[in-house]
C-alpha cells in the first residue's frame, strides 16, 4: 500500500500513440477508483461508446444493485453481472466501466480476460477513502467504517486485479491526466499483444 506522502508523478506528456483498441475495454478496480469519469473520458478521446455495467444490471434486474440477491435468490447480482458483461463486451468495441466486485467472481474475470482489455485503476487507501468518505450511493459502504472495509476489500481483491492487461496507479489528480497515463500504459500493452493495431487512431 503507497504511503499517505506519496507524490503523484507529474503531468506526462500528451501522448502522441495512434493506436485502437482490437477488443472492448472493461474498466475494473475498488469503490472510489474512478471508473466510471475516467472511462468515459477514455471513451471520447477514442470517440468509442461508453457503457457503465452497474447501471445495465439495475435495469435488467429493475432494481438496485443492493436489492437483486434479497429479491432473487443469492448469487442472483453475481449471474446478472456475468450476463450483462457477456452482452456488453459481445456487441462492439467499446469502453465499460464494471462493478466493484465484478472482477473478483472467477467466471466473470475469465469472460473479460478473454473478450476484452483489461484496465485495473489502482488507488492506494487514503485516495479512495478522500473519494467516497461520506458520500451516499455507495451500498457496500457501511457511514464510518469506510476505512475497515476498504481495507478488507483490499486485501482480497487486490491480488486478484493483478490479473488486469493493464494496471494504472491513480492519484487525487485531474482526471485527463490520469487517463493520459491509461493511453500510455494501453499504448505499451497493445503494441506488445497487438501490433497489428497499433498505427490505426490517433488519440
Amino acid at each position: 500500500m503507497e504511503s499517505e506522502n506519496f507524490t503523484p508523478p507529474s503531468r506526462p506528456a500528451s501522448p502522441i500513440v495512434s493506436f485502437m483498441p482490437p477488443k472492448p475495454i472493461v474498466i475494473v478496480g475498488l469503490v472510489g477508483c474512478g471508473k466510471t469519469s475516467i472511462g468515459k473520458r477514455l471513451a471520447r478521446r477514442f470517440d468509442l461508446p461508453f457503457c457503465d455495467s452497474d447501471h445495465e444490471v439495475e435495469a435488467a434486474a429493475g432494481c438496485a444493485m443492493s436489492d437483486i440477491d434479497s429479491l432473487f435468490g443469492e448469487g442472483a447480482m453475481q449471474a446478472g453481472e456475468y450476463k450483462v458483461l457477456s452482452r456488453l463486451i459481445g456487441q462492439q468495441v467499446q469502453v465499460v466501466a464494471t462493478g466493484c466486485m465484478s472482477f473478483s467472481y472467477d467466471k466473470t474475470r475469465a469472460l473479460i480476460k478473454e473478450h476484452a482489455i483489461s484496465v485495473w485503476l489502482k488507488a492506494d487507501l487514503p485516495t479512495l477513502l478522500m473519494r467516497v468518505t461520506g458520500r451516499k450511493g455507495r451500498p457496500l459502504l457501511e457511514v464510518g467504517r469506510e476505512e475497515e472495509i476498504l481495507t478488507e476489500m483490499m486485501n482480497e481483491q487486490y491480488p486478484l486485479f493483478e490479473a488486469a492487461d493493464v494496471c494504472v496507479q491513480t492519484y487525487d489528480e485531474p482526471a485527463n491526466i490520469t487517463v493520459d497515463r491509461v493511453i500510455i500504459a494501453m499504448s505499451g500493452f497493445i503494441k506488445q499483444q497487438y501490433p497489428d493495431y497499433h498505427v490505426l487512431k490517433s488519440v
